[in-house]
């Protein structure tokens, strides 16, 4: 598609813009590919067959099934400065887009930056030469400047009389300076491995250490043992990082529209789709791997653990109150598939503490997470069942499941079973106010909106509750072994 709202030119070398990777660091129609693949795998399969009639059918097709909300597209702010100063300078600007008209025109129309578009249609694949070829038939030879960030814009390059690149690799840089006389690299800020660490959630695998809790309340400090808890630990890891890639991908219009969740790496386009999507695959094959040779209950239950969670992922979370037993019973899983790979017998006490515990910690997650969206005044979330309204109920909740922990644990204390670990059980009664203290706690750093998304992972990062921890562990020490 060609459209043009002038038809002289009203200044000599106007801009041209390509957009996927280049005016947005995400590319719509890998997106449009996995959230067809997510959404509506059926569709997404009576669609491959019209990659045989060519790119611009296919992408034709998927544009008639998959339309991106524009709003909240990672635009890059060093290319619409670049489009502003040259709007100020009284230059025509143009969008020169691979992407299928259908989007090009919702970004034009939003951004209203543009003096006219070129996009891909049913019948015309606008990528590499047959876009140079449209924009040297309408503007002439070295007549435009061009943005652009992949090999594909290699072709373009050599026909602009000024390039510019954004976000391309070191070799496609080299490619456009060796056909470019005039050439400049726009800036853009991104640690790789910074990125990966943040899309791969490393810090949350702290709750991961939940695999070696039945071996320290079994008191079975043995090196074997402490073995087979580091493999679950990695296992748990390398599964729930690419569960994370997945709920990312599914929640990625979503995930922009947020005020904290707009700068994770995949919503940002710091990462492209396809290559999330491959590193997810690798880690569920090796943490599906490591369970296998671990044990078959283990195995067993990482299966279940990853099934419940992309559940959660793709329909649960949207169903309120549900949404805060399934991840209550997610961290209830990883001390279950502790016992499991280390062979040790769960008590019941242990895990009636934990299910009360988890439920507290979700409702508290829930809790920061409608606080969050009410001080940005945002509208209730599409994906969440939960109304601002709600917020004293679930606070309540919280107060109420954190404090039946605390009953739990004293009734473990007063029950027979408790000498058979402890010579001096009397001891333990030390712990109750202690985890009283810490629960509150939590809820109030929670109310005075102090706390991170996951409080879980906030507890394990404060130094109050570090302290809370070492006495907890010191108070059983003592009663165990004094």
């Amino acid at each position: 598609m060609n459209t043009l709202t002038t038809s002289d030119s009203s200044m000599e070398n106007p801009l041209v813009v390509d957009l996927d990777g280049s005016l947005i660091a995400n590319d719509l129609l890998h997106e449009a590919v996995v959230t067809l693949l997510f959404r509506h795998p059926l569709q997404f399969l009576l669609a491959l067959p019209m990659l045989a009639q060519g790119k611009a059918a296919f992408k034709h097709r998927i544009a008639m099934l998959v339309a991106p909300d524009v709003v909240g597209l990672p635009y890059r702010q060093a290319v619409l400065d670049l489009i502003s100063t040259a709007r100020i300078c009284g230059r025509r600007v143009f969008l020169a887009t691979a992407s299928h008209e259908r989007y090009g025109n919702k970004v034009a129309d939003h951004l209203g930056m543009f003096d006219g578009r070129f996009a891909t249609s049913a019948d015309l694949n606008l990528a590499s030469g047959n876009k140079a070829a449209e924009l040297v038939a309408a503007f002439g030879e070295k007549g435009f400047d061009y943005v652009g960030n992949s090999k594909a814009d290699v072709a373009v390059w050599q026909h602009a009389r000024r390039a510019y690149a954004i976000g391309a690799s070191h070799s496609t840089i080299k490619m456009m300076q060796s056909v470019a006389l005039d050439s400049e690299v726009l800036p853009t800020s991104s640690n790789r491995f910074r990125v990966w660490r943040k899309a791969l959630r490393v810090h949350q695998y702290a709750k991961n250490v939940l695999v070696f809790l039945p071996m320290l309340a079994g008191h079975m400090l043995d090196w074997q043992i402490f073995f087979e808890a580091c493999v679950a630990f990695v296992a748990f890891s390398a599964t729930a990082s690419a569960i994370y890639i997945i709920n990312d991908l599914v929640d990625l219009e979503d995930d922009r529209l947020h005020p904290t969740k707009k700068h994770r790496p995949l919503a940002a386009g710091e990462i492209g789709v396809f290559h999330a999507l491959a590193v997810g695959v690798l880690l569920l094959v090796l943490g599906s791997a490591l369970a296998v040779a671990l044990a078959p209950k283990f195995a067993l239950t990482l299966l279940a653990y990853f099934a419940l969670t992309t559940s959660y992922s793709f329909f649960l979370k949207r169903k309120i109150l549900i949404d805060i037993v399934v991840l209550a019973l997610l961290y209830e899983m990883r001390v279950i598939a502790g016992g499991y790979a280390t062979g040790i017998e769960l008590s019941n006490w242990l895990l009636g503490f934990c299910v009360f515990v988890f439920a507290s910690l979700a409702l508290i997650k829930r809790y920061t997470e409608l606080l969050v969206r009410l001080d940005a005044g945002l509208p209730e979330a599409r994906n969440r069942g939960y109304r601002k309204e709600d917020l004293p109920i679930i606070s309540a909740l919280a107060a109420a499941t954190g404090l039946n922990a605390v009953t739990v644990l004293g009734l473990y204390i007063d029950s027979p079973r408790v000498s058979l670990l402890y010579h001096h059980p009397q001891w333990l009664w030390g712990t109750c106010p202690l985890m009283l203290f810490l629960i509150s706690r939590a809820l109030l750093v929670a109310h005075r909106r102090e706390m991170d998304d996951d409080p879980l992972v906030w507890a394990l990062r404060d130094r109050v509750c570090r302290i809370g921890g070492a006495l907890f562990v010191a108070i059983v020490m003592i009663a165990a072994f004094l």
